[in-house]
């Protein structure tokens, strides 16, 4: 299989990715588009033409981004949360020409579990998007060429799907495995979704933004970051050359939501704006996609193992 490349590289932004592109008349939804990455890839879209809709557990922290593009709107979505998920999809109207499932946790300190039972990096990251997805169908399937991101790190490389206990009930809770688990999760569920939805003219691809300061690392603790050179002997916060600045990490993600780069591809993992190979997993794979996230047959047994959780 021949890889996807661009002429984007690392250090291209969000906005840049998507100089020339029009998107107006295009609806697109961004979950946890309040904060962090969302904020970039929100700005990016809405930039080019879109229409987005900010779903978000605070759409008071829209607020800024609502005034500056007057074609968006903040809605509240609590991703953790399955009845949230299905009154935001009973509300919508009309198609979705992209879904970008951006919002997350990481490294919860503890084993907390939703309504559900599923341990809570899982059900947010994953299970809340898969529910999206599927509540949200029949308006991708309505608009033309239709897409879902789905943004999932590299610490996919870490862990794969562990189907005998994914919510750590016997074995220890693990902060760091329960997040690989979930990003390797949220790979599955591109392949999940090219699998059984691309004869339908819906797209579906994962990608890593890479290492940014965003809220999303408030829980590494202060030992985590300065080994990644993040954070120095005083607690402040440093940037080595490694990391991107948010726009930056944005930039894959609308790659993949809105340029015409990437028109029929369907089912892959991008990084750095380019197709990712695929790699034996493990602690020390720093790059590529793991075979165990991008198995066709995990990607099947695990959609049919969510599925009961959101019907």
């Amino acid at each position: 299989m021949t890889l996807t490349t661009t002429p984007f590289g690392m250090r291209a932004t969000a906005t840049e990715v998507l100089d020339g592109v029009d998107l107006s008349g295009r609806r697109m939804i961004v979950t946890g588009g309040s904060s962090g990455l969302g904020v970039e890839t929100v700005r990016a879209l809405a930039g080019a033409g879109a229409q987005v809709t900010i779903a978000t557990r605070n759409p008071a922290a829209a607020e800024p981004l609502v005034k500056e593009f007057p074609g968006t709107r903040a809605v509240e979505l609590d991703l953790s949360d399955l009845t949230s998920v299905r009154a935001f999809c009973d509300a919508w109207s009309g198609p979705v020409d992209g879904l970008v499932a951006n919002a997350g946790v990481m490294m919860l300190p503890t084993r907390q579990v939703n309504a559900q039972g599923w341990e809570m990096q899982l059900a947010t990251n994953y299970l809340g998007h898969f529910a999206l997805a599927v509540g949200l169908r029949t308006a991708l399937q309505a608009a033309a060429a239709p897409r879902v991101v789905v943004v999932s790190s590299g610490a996919q490389l870490r862990a794969g799907f562990d189907f005998d206990d994914p919510q750590f009930e016997r074995r220890p809770y693990d902060p760091f495995v329960a997040y690989a688990q979930s990003k390797t999760a949220g790979v599955l569920l591109a392949v999940g979704i090219s699998r059984r939805w691309a004869e339908h003219g819906i797209a579906a691809n994962a990608c890593a933004p890479g290492w940014i300061h965003t809220n999303l690392a408030r829980h590494l603790d202060r030992a985590t970051m300065q080994a990644l050179g993040a954070m120095d002997a005083d607690g402040n916060l440093v940037t080595p050359d490694y990391y991107k600045t948010p726009a930056q990490g944005a930039a894959t993600t609308v790659l993949l939501a809105a340029s015409p780069l990437l028109d029929g591809v369907t089912g892959r993992y991008f990084e750095d704006n380019q197709e990712s190979e695929v790699v034996e997993g493990g602690p020390d794979v720093m790059a590529g996609v793991a075979r165990w996230s991008v198995d066709p047959a995990a990607a099947d047994r695990l959609w049919d193992h969510a599925l009961p959780a959101v019907r």
